[in-house]
């Protein structure tokens, strides 16, 4: 099945590289579907259903190694590490396209003070969120061409009729964007319908660095910001008081400082948003921060190495630095992985192994704390509340500020930090 994309995609580490599987083989990642992977090696999804003996081509899995008849040369596998050296792309220049043509139709909103939310399942935590002091509520959506708005509908009134104001995180169908303007058009024009209904935030796309969520070999910072240019005039057209904030990259190092057809780091997108002026068309900048295994304190220590995206600090700099001050940052995903409760992580989660819940608590408060006192976060929006006991190939339980015995010790942290 789908799995959740907005669980992080762990920056890599070049001094450690972990090879693919070899030899006709491939390793199933998140985002992955059997037709995907037939396209990829130029192969039938039958060929791939037949030769590993599966039933049902809807259900693999991740982390399942598959045999690819008639491939010797699996193509790079975005969850193992990167080379280490920056790959070169001629299709994926680090410079930007054309930049939008359209101004902005109002100019965004740089005000407002620091506010906390919950990414959730439900809403079957609301008094937890209260002791945390959260006042806001996170839903993603995925649409498809010709869909209404009525998901987007049910989680406004969901979120109200529980005192929340919403962010919505609404996501289209990459498969579906070969006409890229058309498209663009279509899916602006579905984000204005939302607007009318009146949510406090849209997050326009999500993690749109990777070709898990956008087509791979046309990943770059400047073509995102043409959609979200016209996504920004759309909304704003509607309902000019819903917060517009931008897809947050997956932050990785993945492409070893540079794009491939696959993606790009995450530094790189930004800086290709900036040459675009995506600035225009935003009141605030996403941000996702999601494998941290340090205090949000510190700027250094990472067992790991240095990656920026290792250390709060070092996300918060570039993703605020990038567009120069102007607009401040939105964390529409920040938590800390524990797999206190649960047992072992998967391997490509092993980093969080030594996490316990205590931490878990103290990180997540002192990362809202921090976010409050520095002036550059509007909202920070805790990945997740309540999607207690997901734990397996995607361990989103271990994220959960409400644990599996239903104690929330991030809760008092949380309190604590917006009091």
């Amino acid at each position: 099945p789908p799995t959740n994309p907005t669980t992080p995609v762990p920056p890599t580490n070049p001094t450690t590289p972990v090879p693919p599987a070899t030899g006709g083989q491939y390793t199933v990642v998140r985002g992955d579907t059997l037709s995907s992977i037939a396209r990829r090696f130029g192969v039938t999804v039958q060929a791939i259903a037949s030769a590993n003996n599966i039933a049902n081509p809807n259900l693999i899995y991740v982390g399942q190694v598959l045999t690819i008849p008639g491939a010797t040369t699996p193509p790079s596998n975005p969850s193992t590490p990167v080379p280490t050296q920056p790959p070169s792309n001629p299709t994926n220049p680090t410079q930007p396209p054309t930049n939008p043509t359209q101004p902005p139709v109002v100019p965004p909103n740089t005000g407002g003070a620091f506010e906390l939310g919950g990414h959730v399942a439900g809403f079957g935590r609301v008094n937890e969120m209260r002791t945390a002091g959260m006042t806001w509520a996170k839903k993603q959506i995925r649409w498809n061409l010709g869909e209404g708005t009525g998901a987007a509908q049910a989680a406004i009134n969901e979120a109200r009729g529980n005192g929340f104001r919403i962010l919505l995180g609404i996501v289209g169908n990459k498969d579906q964007m070969g006409d890229f303007d058309n498209y663009t058009n279509q899916f602006a024009a579905y984000l204005g319908q939302v607007a009318a209904l009146g949510p406090d935030a849209i997050e326009v796309w999500n993690e749109p660095n990777i070709d898990r969520e956008w087509p791979n070999g046309t990943v770059n910072g400047g073509r995102y910001t043409t959609m979200l240019s016209k996504a920004y005039n759309a909304i704003k057209a509607a309902n000019p008081n819903v917060l517009v904030i931008s897809a947050a990259p997956a932050p990785t190092g993945y492409f070893g400082g540079g794009c491939r057809n696959e993606g790009c780091d995450d530094n790189i997108f930004l800086q290709q948003m900036a040459q675009s002026g995506a600035v225009n068309y935003m009141d605030c900048i996403g941000a996702h921060y999601n494998e941290g295994i340090i205090s949000p304190d510190n700027r250094s220590g990472d067992p790991r190495g240095g990656h920026y995206s290792r250390y709060f600090y070092g996300m918060l700099d570039l993703y605020y630095n990038t567009f120069g001050g102007a607009r401040k940052v939105c964390w529409t995903e920040l938590g800390y992985l524990s797999p206190e409760g649960y047992g072992t992580l998967p391997s490509n989660f092993a980093w969080a192994q030594g996490t316990t819940v205590g931490q878990h608590a103290e990180w997540v408060g002192r990362a809202a704390a921090l976010s409050r006192s520095s002036g550059r976060v509007r909202l920070m929006i805790v990945w997740n509340v309540d999607f207690t006991g997901v734990f397996g190939a995607d361990p989103q339980g271990g994220y959960a500020i409400v644990r599996p015995d239903g104690s929330c010790p991030a809760c008092n942290t949380l309190g604590a930090a917006m009091r």
